[in-house]
């Protein structure tokens, strides 16, 4: 396969998946900003998301004063903000088109029909009348991309290229969406937090599981009440759980065989140690050394292994967004 036609094909599928996650990632903190908190937390957790997407600067240069309304604006509808979820599916829909006859029917228009959807709904104020309701189309919509390249794709070099940014943006996603969360608790992530701030933590570590469709799975997996432990490690190292960092790595390392990486390639070499990484750890090992610092090392790693990725099989030193 040429490579351009890859790296359209596995941008076109991080794209979507982005923006999915960005909705999730918001929708966290649109619905935990409806609880009882101080200002001071609710800011911190707002400034936690343009920190850990690394638009603070950006956002402060043309905005000014960081506030939860020109927060969700800039991370929904700003088009001049390359990774807002406009953006996001604007990029994704420009991939889709460019490698249109290596695509299905079906997975074009989804493709498509999401962008034409969206700017409609801008148009009429949708997001501005109920921010929950258009994440949950946003989250919809990329299911939706998802299930049309399931159902309808070959199996072949094209498809495991969209698989493998599908997941390696999902491996990402989640970690930041963790990391997130940590900044944005009051109380001590493990510390002797008050009964009150126990209580307060439990509600906005519930909204993280609902933010990740993962409420009934923690349920069925501990059959107990939510702990942050649990939590992370149900995100983290759960192998059975679609959209933690474990899960995602597997998928990363089956996907990278199927378009042809050598096992002892540096490229296959460094997902596996990812993987391992995930696959021996123990939440309470990880917790004692630092939640933020395991967090923040495996963004960095993910972030490497997609510049090796790139190297390998994509268009060399082209950069997306400041993502390579």
């Amino acid at each position: 396969m040429l490579s351009r036609t890859a790296d359209h094909l596995f941008w076109m599928s991080r794209y979507t998946e982005r923006a999915e996650n960005t909705a999730r990632m918001l929708n966290v903190h649109y619905e935990t900003s409806l609880l009882p908190q101080s200002a001071a937390v609710s800011q911190y957790g707002w400034l936690g998301v343009l920190s850990l997407s690394e638009l603070l600067p950006d956002y402060t240069s043309r905005h000014g004063e960081v506030t939860p309304q020109g927060v969700m604006d800039y991370m929904v509808l700003d088009e001049l903000n390359p990774a807002s979820i406009i953006s996001c599916l604007k990029a994704a829909r420009e991939n889709a088109r460019a490698v249109r006859g290596t695509l299905t029917t079906e997975v074009w228009e989804a493709q498509n029909s999401t962008w034409l959807e969206i700017n409609r709904l801008r148009r009429q104020g949708a997001f501005e009348r109920d921010p929950g309701e258009f994440f949950e189309w946003v989250k919809f919509r990329s299911h939706v991309s998802r299930g049309v390249t399931l159902g309808t794709m070959l199996q072949d070099e094209a498809f495991h290229f969209q698989r493998l940014g599908t997941f390696l943006e999902r491996a990402d996603n989640t970690a930041r969406i963790l990391d997130v969360k940590f900044h944005a608790v009051e109380s001590d992530f493990f510390g002797s937090a008050s009964e009150r701030d126990q209580e307060y933590d439990f509600y906005h570590w519930a909204a993280i599981l609902r933010s990740v469709s993962g409420f009934e799975i923690y349920r069925k997996v501990y059959r107990d009440v939510i702990t942050p432990a649990r939590v992370a490690e149900l995100l983290m190292l759960r192998p059975e759980m679609p959209r933690s960092m474990h899960h995602c790595m597997t998928a990363v390392m089956h996907n990278l065989r199927e378009v042809g990486a050598a096992e002892d390639s540096p490229t296959m070499r460094h997902a596996g140690r990812l993987r391992a990484d995930l696959r021996w750890a123990q939440i309470d090992e990880v917790l004692a050394t630092g939640l933020h610092a395991f967090l923040t090392q495996f963004l960095d790693r993910v972030n490497q292994l997609g510049a090796l990725i790139s190297r390998d099989f994509l268009v060399p030193a082209e950069i997306h967004n400041g993502v390579v």
